[in-house]
């Protein structure tokens, strides 16, 4: 194996994406103990990477305002080039990502070819992705174990910084949530409607939880996704907490910690709350290869992904013939009767 003494692992792509990533960097770590390690990705994502002992430096690359044009990309390159790189694991190439790293001179590039300036790259590995055959943390140890390596798989891990956890304290006490207490968070927003479980369905499911269990809820959503929010607490009978205030994903990890349970849509926070160990559902729909639970689902030890095959011999995803009908199949009394579940694991793991 040729020496390996800087490397530049890229994922400039979304908070899942980021989340799932975290074992290829810890096996990357292991496997290079004496190794500079950075990171590259788009803003906001470094808050996904602070404090995690495997990782050297977190390098955010800001394409669209700091780096925006030619010349500001002369200046990144330039810049990066002086970090002498030896090799560069690129966890999702793109056109961008391919020719900073071959501009930067670093002299290994190992990716996989999505044709997306392949030829920029000296090591390329099949997409296979789109087959959705295994789940996307391992794609990532793929790209490792190209180069020699045999990793062992770990769950992701964020780490959670104080000054975060502070602020998600202060943030439950003006909502009445006491040190301790125990909440569930829904979040019913996703990046597009094949991802999107029926409002009305996690209204029914929160009145539910206050009515059977006694439990506070917490609607929680991004401010340009408030209106959802707003749609679901206006079905329900019983009054949430509402949150759908500006947050760091740093502080988002905290208040998820914090949680007893998180219950989302196939979406980013989804593997946030995964990845700090909180109990997490996650509500699917499509069966599209490449795109299932069985390459997205969250990674976890109380992590449960629910997911109904009604028989499409083509999923179509975003362009759904049938309604979202793998979406309503999914009951509100299934998701209940799997919060029953994990809320009685955390309650054993907790006196363990």
């Amino acid at each position: 194996m040729y020496s390996i003494k800087r490397i530049l692992i890229t994922r400039t792509d979304r908070i899942g994406d980021v989340v799932l990533s975290l074992p290829a960097i810890k096996a990357a770590r292991l496997a290079f103990p004496g190794a500079y390690i950075a990171v590259m990705v788009q803003p906001r994502m470094d808050d996904i990477l602070k404090g995690n002992p495997y990782i050297d430096e977190v390098i955010v690359y800001d394409k669209n305002k700091k780096y925006k044009g030619i010349l500001k990309n002369l200046s990144f390159i330039k810049w990066l080039k002086g970090k002498r790189f030896d090799t560069a694991l690129i966890f999702h190439s793109t056109k961008r990502i391919n020719l900073l790293c071959f501009l930067a001179g670093i002299p290994r590039r190992i990716g996989y070819a999505r044709g997306k300036a392949d030829f920029l790259l000296t090591d390329k590995i099949e997409y296979t992705k789109r087959l959705g055959e295994k789940h996307e943390a391992e794609y990532s140890l793929d790209i490792l174990r190209h180069i020699g390596i045999d990793p062992e798989f770990s769950n992701p891990f964020i780490y959670v910084q104080n000054k975060d956890e502070g602020i998600a304290g202060e943030m439950l006490k003006t909502f009445g949530i006491s040190n301790g207490e125990r909440f569930i968070i829904l979040h019913p927003g996703a990046s597009c409607a094949s991802k999107m479980w029926p409002l009305e369905n996690f209204a029914k499911l929160g009145d539910m939880l206050i009515e059977n269990l006694k439990i506070k809820v917490m609607i929680n959503l991004a401010p340009d996704q408030a209106g959802l929010g707003e749609r679901v607490r206006g079905m329900m009978r019983n009054k949430p907490i509402f949150f759908c205030g500006k947050t760091t994903l740093g502080e988002l990890a905290a208040l998820f910690k914090k949680a007893s349970l998180v219950i989302s849509n196939d979406s980013g926070p989804s593997h946030i709350a995964a990845g700090v160990g909180a109990p997490i559902i996650s509500i699917f729909g499509r069966n599209q290869l490449g795109l299932s639970p069985v390459r997205w689902k969250p990674i976890g030890k109380k992590a449960i992904a629910i997911h109904k095959d009604i028989g499409c011999v083509e999923c179509l995803a975003h362009d759904c013939k049938k309604g979202f009908l793998c979406l309503k199949a999914i009951r509100v009394e299934e998701v209940f009767e799997e919060v029953k579940r994990l809320l009685n694991i955390s309650v054993i793991s907790c006196k363990s």
